[in-house]
């Protein structure tokens, strides 16, 4: 770009983004988004966005209303927002210059016919028996196939190169094919749509784009795209560069693939915290700065990459730690009661929101006789060296006071259900206590004022690295969500969708926009707090 600027072939960097509106963005998306409005906007440009609906069968309104929200979310914003189906009329016209200049035909082949006289990697493809069919012809058929006078398959208009070409996508690539289905934008005025590939560098070219930036699947089509631009005379002749695509391990982020497990009932849908479209990052917790600066880490080259999901992960506590509350909750609660405790009393302690991040300040949490502790704080007959809570043992409450286990209650079938406690008013948090130390602190919820919320936590969706195989359904993880029912301080009661907490040793944690209700928190968990990722390594 700087070269291109400074030798004076463009004026202004003119980049685009051009989903096409059939299912939600994912992180490859997010890095294409990242690259083309950073680097528009480092070199002074400019970004478009632009839907690519060329196939109105798979497209719908929902899906251009959910990129657009995606985009902003990241903390974009294009310049210009256009459709491709604003331009068919254009591109129509194209398509009959490339006829008039001997350059296109109509096929009368079917696709099977097509495909098995297209040749392979080694062969010649075969020239079609319409191929050679006169100018005029072809004009009329291409506007009687635009009249809707045939069949979806019945003729396709193809482009006229090289069918002995060593690049396939050469081979009289279909530019025109037929195809009765209502389109969002356009209605029903159209039964014949173009083909992306030949649709995409028009685009390009009608709205001045100087940069297009490709996935490296479409380094291939290069010379086709530079074959219609040339050809169809577009006075704009933008460049298309290609870079590597970006997948996340043990995740699942293509479309095809997540629309299938929304089908079978796997996935509650695109935004499921356990798929990487930006909808279900966004639900899970994931924070916009820690995306785009994952992305800016993981570099742009022209190989594919699988990137480790714990460097994400690792973005995301970097980003949070300064800027979510601490406060504590308990998953899988065990309940105590404190026998020395006056009955009915209850005590507001003092308690950082965060400690890294003075300024946040602190808040009041309530204790009383009962509370709730997480059932592994405790055991009856523990392992050496476990500082936790046991018969005989002292344990320091976080921001509360020194408790020891007295006597444990069990059911008729032998589990603890309750544990009895005293506590020793001298060694209340803040007080300056240096009597004797224990070497245990565990964290709790009051009993009597907790809020009852319920807990979502992820593991990888898929057991294996390689995610877009075939058989990716059979390595799906069955452990990808546990759902736990705990308690979380009361101040907890008024927490709003997408609110992010870190919870005391269990991890960074976002309220979920979709089942919780007023008084009724439900908490996905971002990450938990530590990883065996080294961003040294």
């Amino acid at each position: 770009m700087t070269e291109d600027l400074k030798e004076g072939r463009v004026s202004q960097i003119v980049t685009r983004f051009p989903p096409e509106p059939n299912g939600y963005l994912h992180i490859g998306h997010a890095r294409a988004i990242t690259i083309n409005f950073e680097l528009a906007d480092e070199f002074g440009g400019k970004t478009n966005l632009r839907f690519d609906d060329t196939n109105p069968t798979k497209e719908d309104v929902e899906y251009v209303k959910a990129i657009q929200e995606d985009i902003k979310w990241l903390g974009f914003e294009w310049e210009g927002l256009y459709f491709a189906s604003d331009y068919f009329e254009e591109m129509y016209q194209r398509a009959v210059l490339l006829i008039r200049k001997g350059l296109a035909y109509v096929d009368e082949q079917t696709p099977e016919q097509i495909r098995e006289t297209r040749g392979t990697l080694t062969e010649p493809g075969k020239e079609s028996p319409y191929r050679n069919r006169p100018v005029e012809e072809n004009l009329d058929l291409f506007e009687r196939m635009r009249k809707g006078e045939f069949k979806d398959g019945e003729k396709v208009l193809r482009a006229k190169i090289d069918m002995a070409s060593p690049n396939i996508n050469m081979r009289d690539p279909v530019i025109y094919r037929i195809l009765h289905a209502h389109h969002h934008n356009t209605g029903d005025a159209w039964c014949i749509y173009p083909m992306y590939a030949f649709a995409h560098p028009l685009e390009d070219a009608i709205e001045g784009v100087t940069h297009s930036l490709c996935s490296l699947e479409f380094e291939d089509q290069r010379p086709f795209y530079d074959w219609v631009i040339r050809e169809c005379e577009m006075p704009n002749v933008p460049r298309q560069y290609e870079f590597g695509k970006l997948y996340i391990s043990n995740t699942v982020s293509g479309k095809r693939h997540i629309r299938k497990l929304i089908e079978e009932g796997i996935l509650d849908g695109w935004d499921d915290p356990r798929v990487m479209t930006i909808s279900g990052m966004r639900r899970r917790g994931f924070t916009p700065e820690a995306i785009r600066a994952f992305i800016r880490e993981t570099g742009v080259s022209k190989s594919n990459a699988v990137v480790d999901s714990r460097m994400l992960d690792h973005f995301i506590r970097e980003d949070l730690k300064l800027k979510a509350p601490r406060t504590m909750a308990v998953l899988k609660p065990l309940k105590v009661v404190i026998t020395n405790y006056p009955e009915g009393q209850t005590e507001w302690l003092d308690a950082e929101n965060n400690p890294e991040n003075p300024e946040m300040g602190s808040r009041q949490i309530p204790f009383s006789r009962e509370i709730w502790i997480e059932q592994d704080d405790f055991m009856e007959t523990p392992p050496p060296k476990y500082h936790r809570l046991y018969p005989g043992n002292e344990v320091r409450l976080k921001h509360a006071y020194f408790i020891k286990c007295e006597e444990v209650v069990k059911d008729a079938d032998g589990n603890v259900v309750e544990i009895r406690c005293t506590y020793d008013p001298e060694t209340k948090s803040g007080t300056g206590f240096t009597g004797r130390k224990v070497k245990g602190t565990i964290h709790w919820v009051d009993g009597s004022s907790g809020i009852p919320a319920e807990f979502r936590l992820y593991e990888p969706l898929v057991l294996d690295e390689n995610v877009d195989a075939d058989t990716f359904l059979e390595r799906l993880n069955p452990n990808s969500l546990e759902i736990l029912h705990g308690y979380v301080e009361p101040n907890m009661r008024e927490a709003q969708p997408h609110d992010k907490f870190q919870f005391f040793r269990h991890g960074y944690f976002n309220v979920d926009p979709h089942y919780s209700k007023p008084g009724q928190p439900v908490f996905n968990r971002i990450v938990s707090l530590k990883s065996s990722y080294d961003p040294n390594a």
